[in-house]
């Protein structure tokens, strides 16, 4: 009998659903839904690059986080002006794990920017980001290539992440907020769909933890990950 809040098995995922075109402006887009966690990704393309990239041919993806007011279960106040700490590592967390997957040089000098706006928080918002971020990129992608702005499709293959964790002493899958809160070691894991690690962050938050149960999380990760990439190629049709 499984002791986890919602009764999953330690290596399960909660339900996934991934929704495209779930802004009909954006050039992609992906409402990804995990559980409770409901985050919106919608991809907007922009002709030219930061500064510091012009004249370089080659082209920038980078991403922006919010979570609404009502995400949580007490009110959140909007970020205005200066945006925290934990905003903007997120974003950059974000940003690195897309970039990871897309020939920058076929871009062209042209900017993707992924908005993830959490609209539910119940854990792993900034691993639900990924998941449907790379879903609404693949569509910006394919919106370029549609109309002959771009020679090849720029994205190379598929990013995912999710998080894993110790809680109660064992290895669990996809955190809800409730366990992500009393974990003993909490981690996020970004892969590439041909198997490679783009980030793994691992923290214990009481005392530390053995190599061997770092190795059965990452374990663990992968097979969540495969699940992840599973829906993602299933809502792309390919």
């Amino acid at each position: 009998m499984s002791n986890r809040p919602d009764g999953r098995a330690a290596d399960a995922l909660r339900p996934v659903e991934l929704i495209r075109g779930a802004a009909r402006n954006a050039e992609g887009s992906c409402l990804i839904s995990l559980g409770g966690t409901r985050v919106l990704c919608t991809a907007s393309v922009e002709d030219g690059v930061p500064e510091w990239r012009r004249g370089s041919g080659s082209g920038w993806v980078t991403a922006e986080y919010a979570m609404l007011p009502r995400a949580t279960g007490t009110r959140t106040p909007r970020e205005r002006g200066k945006i925290g700490g934990r905003t903007q590592e997120i974003q950059r967390l974000i940003g690195r794990s897309l970039r990871a997957v897309v020939d920058l040089a076929r871009l062209g000098e042209r900017t993707i920017i992924i908005d993830c706006d959490v609209l539910d928080a119940d854990g792993g918002t900034r691993t639900a980001a990924i998941t449907g971020g790379a879903v609404a990129l693949h569509d910006a992608c394919r919106w370029l290539v549609e109309r002959n702005l771009v020679e090849e499709f720029p994205m190379r293959e598929l990013v995912a992440a999710v998080s894993v964790g110790i809680v109660d002493g064992g290895p669990v899958l996809d955190l809800e907020y409730s366990e992500d809160s009393a974990a003993a070691v909490d981690m996020n894991i970004v892969g590439l769909e041909s198997g490679l690690l783009v980030e793994v962050q691992g923290t214990a938050e009481r005392g530390g933890f053995a190599r061997p149960e770092l190795d059965r999380l990452l374990d663990l990760g992968a097979r969540g990950l495969a699940r992840l990439f599973e829906a993602q190629r299933q809502v792309l049709g390919s």
